[in-house]
């Protein structure tokens, strides 16, 4: 795999950050639905006072191809909003300059290898899992224990049709038409940093939570998704929670990122007009949710799907 491959599929699983930290989650047993069911639909919820409403999506960053999730009141919902906001701007992803920014926080000083960070045991192990994607023991020696562990996690999705391009966010996107004003809560530099940014022992935990099971992440995925098309956000939540056993993780990954959009969304308040805010479901569903910090704020949150 060349090096611009590896840092184009880190970069689509950096939009993912939701779910590698649910990769090393045993499946959660749920009840199956009624043959003859059809899904609610993903929820929906808005804050609003005399003059300006916020929307918030939960979305899925990448879905199979043939899913058909857009009702008509989300398309409604974009379309009075005045503003899109995603968690990065879409041409963020692909741009020479992203690639050149991943280059310089993904890669090791010279003198280091990640499989020697590894012990014995780790490094069997994650050597099995390159094994089974059809990599080379050596794909990631020159990366940071992080890198390997964002590209472990959506190599298996993509390969089992899991796509960007039918990504909620792209859909969205295109829906809102190239006239509507787009905003962002994040840059992928700063994505990129939540995961730079944790100590090394911490990076390879995540790494080998991908690693212990590589294709884990299929069938948890599989599982959210019909939680998310079902609308039952507390179902979500308790499949994520299962795997969020690392505190460091769990905040850099959601908690204080809910807690700083939830700032976001309060400020924005104080302007008139309609936003929708299109970010992982996982934000907004369970504790320390984005709306959770929102009612620490005195913000009421309903839901209108």
């Amino acid at each position: 795999m060349k090096l611009r491959n590896r840092l184009t599929c880190a970069a689509s699983a950096i939009a993912l950050l939701a779910l590698p930290a649910c990769v090393a989650a045993e499946p959660v047993e749920t009840a199956a639905a009624p043959a003859a069911a059809t899904p609610a639909g993903p929820a929906m919820w808005k804050v609003a006072d005399e003059d300006t409403t916020i929307y918030l999506f939960g979305t899925v960053h990448a879905l199979p191809n043939d899913l058909e999730w857009l009702r008509s009141d989300i398309s409604a919902a974009l379309a009075s909003s005045d503003t899109l906001v995603t968690e990065i701007l879409p041409e963020e992803m692909n741009s020479p300059s992203s690639q050149m920014m991943i280059a310089s926080k993904a890669m090791l000083p010279p003198d280091q290898s990640l499989r020697a960070m590894l012990s014995e045991e780790d490094r069997s192990a994650y050597e099995a899992a390159l094994g089974l994607l059809g990599m080379p023991p050596g794909t990631f020696d020159r990366f940071e224990p992080w890198f390997a562990g964002v590209t472990l996690a959506v190599l298996p999705l993509m390969k089992e049709g899991y796509n960007p391009e039918s990504g909620v966010e792209k859909i969205i996107d295109t829906q809102a038409g190239s006239e509507k004003p787009r905003a962002a809560l994040e840059t992928l530099d700063q994505q990129m940093s939540l995961f730079d940014d944790l100590p090394q022992e911490a990076q390879v935990e995540f790494l080998m939570s991908s690693a212990r099971d590589p294709l884990a992440i299929v069938n948890l995925m599989d599982q959210m998704v019909a939680e998310w098309m079902d609308g039952d956000a507390d179902a979500l939540a308790a499949l994520m929670n299962n795997g969020l056993t690392n505190p460091a993780l769990a905040a850099a990954l959601l908690y204080d990122r809910n807690a700083r959009w939830a700032e976001w969304i309060d400020s924005r308040m104080d302007e008139p007009g309609a936003v929708f805010i299109a970010v992982g479901a996982g934000h907004l569903a369970g504790e320390k949710s984005v709306q959770d910090y929102l009612e620490d704020r005195g913000i009421t949150v309903s839901r209108v799907r």
